[in-house]
């Protein structure tokens, strides 16, 4: 098992990460460049440096907050639908209670009365789940990726799966898109685009991009000939549903065919068809709603945590699901093998790395997910002391997210240290790692930005070809990007396939959506 106390030194202060060579990490000054051996081998990509003053997130609304203009004239099944559409149950039945029209004290009786019930309910619930009584911006922060997504600059932060494109959500719930190959850049704006939690591109497609936000998704359709630097709103489609949000995840089927959402307030993943704006719910009670979802890069299952000491790791052709209880907390993060074959996961509370392991079933035993009986430990991240010629450094904690590079060969974790710790910091580690013949899972290094930042958000490119590249949001705001050069292995990476109409078997007896 692999431990912090077998790498290597962090760097020194003052010192940045540049890239990776011979399976250790190079350090040097901010304003060192790459060797020229190695420049021309990394995209031109923007190194930014977003400070945080110019941007001025939104004001807090308070839970009872409403809009500044209402009509009061329209009818009360408008309003009524309006209610639905925005609280579900319990805002049709608060409007209904309120209602002025005359002749309707049955009705306003009857609804205080369910009303009163539901609250009851609700308090029961929120008793059981206390994330439930969180605000949606204090939702949103608790089950970010991010570590501080309430108070850094970068939010959330995608790459596009086949060029060197990425998406930048901000504090103040703007979205820019850099290209390497387009001195423009966009910056997208929507009225319903508020505290945006995470993005995801659509795979196979030139400029689709999905944003969880606090009522609804938002699925821009962007034009990357385009040279306007300001997309119009109606580039945005909307996709709601009551009783879905805040949107806290999302993710792509790799084929493209279809979007995931989750909220931690909902205990059903939605299944959207993008192209009619429809969805089917994933219905599986407990555990208290869904946080985060991680789709197999094969296309064959999905990681779905919970706010609870549950996950579920659904298969992705009948659409059945297996439950994994965790001891502790609930799974903080997660990330597959390229092939599908594993799932390393991390828990709340604990400062190791689990492994699961998978079959592949076929004939009778096809549409089960097959996942090993318990998980093992493969890394054990706790708080190790180093000496250096600069004095001890304390490095160790949770892990709060995790990312594998498309290879399959090298896995970065953000380690969150302890507050109440002296001297511990918030850290990014690297390991080698091989998943075939066996998992391995050996040290490389520490990730070091300049003085004082802290990692707030990890991504690996989908497709650099000379080894991997791992983009660094860190808390100054500046983004970094660090090739790793190796050479690959070259096992067989899973392409994205057309996957059959799933039948909801165990969860509802209807197909998601027939293939066109």
């Amino acid at each position: 098992m692999c431990s912090l106390g077998l790498f290597p030194p962090p760097p020194p202060p003052g010192d940045v990460t540049l890239y990776e060579f011979n399976n250790a990490l190079v350090c040097g000054r901010l304003s060192e460049q790459l060797p020229l051996a190695f420049q021309s081998q990394v995209p031109d990509l923007p190194v930014l440096s977003l400070p945080k003053e110019p941007l001025k997130a939104h004001g807090r609304l308070e839970p009872s907050a409403r809009p500044p203009f209402i009509h009061h004239r329209e009818s009360l099944w408008k309003r009524c639908l309006s209610a639905w559409r925005d609280a579900g149950l319990c805002g049709l039945l608060r409007e209904l209670a309120s209602a002025e029209e005359e002749g309707l004290q049955w009705l306003r009786t009857g609804s205080s009365h369910a009303l009163a019930v539901c609250r009851w309910l609700s308090s029961l619930h929120g008793s059981l789940f206390p994330h439930l009584s969180l605000t949606s911006e204090d939702m949103i922060a608790a089950f970010s990726q991010a570590v501080d997504w309430a108070g850094c600059t970068v939010r959330a932060f995608a790459w596009h799966p086949h060029t060197n494109k990425f998406a930048v959500a901000l504090l103040d719930d703007s979205i820019r898109v850099y290209n390497s190959n387009s001195a423009t850049v966009p910056s997208l704006k929507h009225r319903l685009q508020r505290n945006v939690a995470a993005m995801a591109w659509k795979p196979l497609c030139a400029s689709i991009l999905a944003v969880a936000c606090q009522s609804c998704v938002l699925v821009w359709h962007l034009d990357p000939t385009s040279l306007s630097t300001r997309p119009s709103s109606g580039c945005a489609q909307v996709l709601s549903y009551p009783g879905h949000s805040p949107v806290t995840s999302l993710a792509w089927a790799p084929s493209g065919e279809r979007l995931l959402s989750a909220s931690p307030v909902d205990t059903a993943m939605l299944v959207w068809d993008v192209s009619t704006e429809s969805c089917v719910q994933l219905q599986w009670f407990g555990g208290g709603g869904v946080t985060y979802l991680a789709w197999s890069p094969d296309g064959s299952k999905v990681l779905a945590a919970t706010p609870s000491a549950v996950f579920r790791v659904w298969e992705a052709q009948m659409w059945t699901c297996e439950r994994w209880p965790t001891i502790r907390g609930r799974c903080q993060t997660g990330c597959w093998s390229p092939d599908g074959s594993r799932l390393l996961f991390t828990v709340l509370g604990e400062s190791v790395i689990y492994s699961l392991s998978f079959s592949e079933y076929r004939g009778e035993m096809q549409g089960q997910v097959g996942g090993s009986k318990t998980a093992s430990i493969v890394a054990d991240l706790s708080e190790t002391t180093f000496e250096t010629l600069y004095g001890e450094e304390r490095i160790g904690g949770e892990v709060h997210s995790m990312v594998w590079d498309p290879t399959g060969e090298r896995l970065a974790v953000i380690i969150r240290g302890h507050p109440e710790g002296p001297g511990s910091q918030t850290a990014v580690a690297v390991f080698r790692t091989r998943n075939s013949p066996v998992f391995e899972l050996l040290p490389c290094g520490f990730v070091r930005g300049e003085r004082g930042a802290r990692p707030q958000l990890i991504s690996f490119h989908p497709c650099f070809p000379r080894g991997a590249l791992l983009t660094v949001c860190w808390s100054s705001g500046r983004i970094s990007h660090i090739p790793f050069f190796f050479v690959s292995a070259l096992e067989p990476r899973a392409s994205p396939r057309r996957s059959p109409v799933p039948v909801v078997g165990s969860v509802r007896e209807q197909p998601l959506f027939s293939e066109l």
